[in-house]
């Protein structure tokens, strides 16, 4: 069955692409940040300013997940956000959770997967339980809409 991708899934499949990844094995920080040309540092919090990504020391997963994060605010928010309206603020979090959900567990590789599991996407995607367990909800609830609608 096709299903049709959301912008956000054509922009983070033709980022992959570009990087010729295509394997969940390949979702790797030093490659990808070298890829766009990002520095990552780490300390005890995980921030992003220009191209310098700091992430918090943490499990390899929490590392992925805040840099998955910290990658959506670099391709896709200008600004400070310490000067920003709350509302505006709340948003780009929004966006960049979103982003990263789909940066760190792309809809192109889960496609792959016959019936993926909460366990098989914490394997295969290097995520915690709740974070794989909320990308397949968003990938399940898709698929029934393409059951739906095609």
């Amino acid at each position: 069955m096709a299903i049709n991708y959301t912008h956000l899934e054509d922009c983070i499949n033709a980022l992959y692409k570009t990087m010729r990844i295509n394997k969940p094995h390949q979702l790797e920080i030093t490659q990808i940040a070298n890829h766009l040309q990002l520095k990552i540092h780490y300390s005890s919090f995980s921030l992003r300013m220009g191209n310098v990504i700091v992430l918090r020391n943490s499990s390899k997963q929490r590392e992925w997940q805040s840099f998955g994060h910290e990658v959506g605010h670099y391709l896709g928010h200008e600004g400070n956000q310490m000067k920003m309206f709350y509302m505006f603020l709340e948003l780009q979090e929004w966006q960049a959770n979103a982003f990263a959900y789909h940066f760190c567990v792309p809809t192109f590789m889960l496609e792959e997967i016959k019936n993926p599991t909460v366990y098989e996407v914490m394997d295969l995607f290097n995520v915690e339980y709740e974070f794989a367990m909320n990308r397949l909800e968003m990938y399940e609830r898709k698929m029934y809409d393409a059951r739906i609608y095609n």
